[in-house]
């Protein structure tokens, strides 16, 4: 079968999958775990529990704070130590609880068993029902966005859903932690994708995946064959940033989603993570909360890099010590991958809802060369994804011409990081126009609410 992939721009890194094969395994937990309130696009949560409270793995310790928001769970037991703040990804202190773990106790409600659960044996889940535990056990997009996906599962009025897509791209350099879950969970994965069809109401299911995982296509092509004529596993060209939504939608369908504010559903589509549907899966079938994740923990100066099963709100640094701690001398570590992942100011960062890896990388590695003037030589312009001019976005940031950079379509911009990696003059074409998307946002954000 013919390899599909996106009609514009794109890159190549290097690969560098350093844990394909390994098999993930369960983290030890946490002696503390912290649980930021904001992770997920939207209002932050709200906490409601208190200092010297019990908790229980599975019990809820945060309420959604808005419309665009969802709760937290605990992923352990134990007593509340503090409702405090402490640094998160972002490098700024958040307000966070911190629980002190006392065993490993979980809420009765959760079915713990090994047990698959099928679509056709509940015919009891209606899409409103579907929906509605999606959004109470706080799932969020499990690619990185981590934009709450109840939301998803009910479009405008103004746009139909004609199918699901399920990203098990997986293109950013050093990440596994989606292969190693298609690998290991493809039965509930396929559920899953049932599960959000009928919260959708759609017929039609789609699952891209690159053809740099041949054993996750084969495996989940053979179950699907079995399960369901209306889901097509479709093998995708290796090209970087095929796993963001825009692009999925282009390979898969052939179809472009307009600027912004068009999203995916717009055209028809409706975009989640493979790790999203395994959560789906859990929630609807299991009615366990989305507390815990597969995380690729990576690095090739790590001794022993791997794939995990960790509990939320482990911090960073516990991780690391299993492959061997950090190795000696100057290292960056990244939240996500290199191209799209953020540089951390500290290893207590704690794993959250959209952390799919750590990266870890060498002062050499990370090392960025001295910027030199622009040579016009468009390279940036051919790589885009989106079809936009990065210098000319990152030059009208960098000189505040904010009307300029919006008239550009500064915000239709992914920060994919394609046009800074492929510069020759290793100009800050992402950083300056990351500054000037954020600024724009928010003009049009204060200009609409007047």
């Amino acid at each position: 079968m013919k390899l599909r992939t996106f009609s514009i721009g794109g890159v190549h890194p290097d690969e560098n999958k350093l844990t394909p094969e390994l098999q993930a395994v369960k983290a030890p937990l946490p002696k503390q775990a912290i649980f930021p309130l904001s992770q997920h696009i939207g209002a932050p949560a709200k906490a409601i529990v208190a200092k010297g409270d019990k908790v229980k793995v599975g019990t809820m310790i945060a309420e959604a704070g808005g419309f665009v928001s969802a709760p937290i769970y605990s992923s352990v037991s134990g007593t509340v130590f503090k409702v405090d703040t402490a640094i998160d990804a972002t490098g700024y202190r958040v307000p966070v609880i911190i629980i002190n773990v006392e065993g490993d106790e979980w809420e009765e409600s959760i079915d713990r068993s090994d047990k698959l659960e099928k679509a056709e044996d509940h015919p009891e889940l209606t899409p409103e029902e579907i929906v509605e535990r999606v959004k109470r056990a706080g799932i969020t997009g499990m690619g990185g966005a981590s934009f709450p996906t109840f939301i998803k599962l009910c479009p405008p009025p103004t746009a139909k859903a004609e199918c699901v897509i399920l990203n098990g791209v997986e293109c950013e350099p050093y990440i596994t932690s989606d292969y190693r879950l298609m690998m290991e969970r493809a039965d509930e994965i396929l559920v899953g994708l049932e599960l959000l069809m009928k919260a959708a109401k759609v017929k039609r299911g789609y699952i891209g995946i690159e053809a740099n995982k041949p054993k996750a296509i084969e495996l989940l092509r053979e179950k699907a064959a079995k399960k369901s004529a209306a889901i097509e596993i479709v093998g995708l060209q290796q090209r970087y940033p095929q796993g963001g939504e825009k692009q999925l939608v282009d390979a898969v369908t052939g179809r472009q989603v307009p600027a912004p504010p068009a999203i995916p559903v717009s055209v028809g589509a409706i975009v989640q993570n493979v790790g999203t549907a395994y959560a789906v899966y859990e929630a609807v079938m299991k009615n366990k909360p989305l507390f815990e994740r597969y995380t690729t923990v990576t690095g090739k100066s790590l001794a022993k890099p791997g794939n995990f099963i960790v509990r939320m709100g482990t911090p960073m640094k516990e991780l690391i010590e299993l492959c061997g701690g950090m190795p000696e001398g100057d290292h960056k570590i990244i939240a996500g991958g290199p191209m799209m992942g953020k540089a951390l100011v500290s290893d207590e960062v704690p794993i959250c809802k959209g952390t799919n890896c750590v990266t870890i990388l060498s002062g050499e590695e990370s090392l960025r060369k001295e910027a030199q003037p622009c040579i016009r030589c468009a390279k940036c312009v051919s790589v885009c994804p989106m079809g936009l001019e990065p210098y000319l976005l990152a030059r009208a940031a960098s000189l505040k011409m904010w009307e300029k950079a919006e008239g550009e379509d500064i915000t239709s911009c992914i920060e994919c990081g394609s046009c800074q990696f492929t510069c020759p003059a290793h100009r800050p074409l992402l950083d300056n126009i990351r500054y000037g998307k954020s600024t724009v946002t928010g003009i049009i954000r204060a200009r609409n609410t007047k």
